[in-house]
């Protein structure tokens, strides 16, 4: 796994390692964690506005289905 160096505040990393004690984990752990949480975020927010848009599209396919193969064809 590649490594990232990250600067911070000597007290604001004290801060940080005992926050990460108390829930068990390392301070290295918490940040990827805290990170990996804020980007699926991100991601479910997108893919929510999509599925916003696609209703709001109110398009009919008529009944009409297409396989995947079909739409790769076309």
């Amino acid at each position: 796994m590649p490594n990232l160096t990250l600067s911070f505040d000597e007290n604001f990393l004290k801060k940080g390692r005992k926050h990460a004690q108390r829930q068990g984990k390392s301070l290295n752990a918490l940040i990827r964690e805290l990170l990996s949480k804020e980007i699926e975020q991100k991601d479910a927010v997108w893919l929510d506005h999509c599925f916003s848009l696609m209703d709001k599209a109110n398009a009919n396919s008529r009944g009409i289905k297409w396989s995947r193969e079909d739409i790769y064809e076309k």
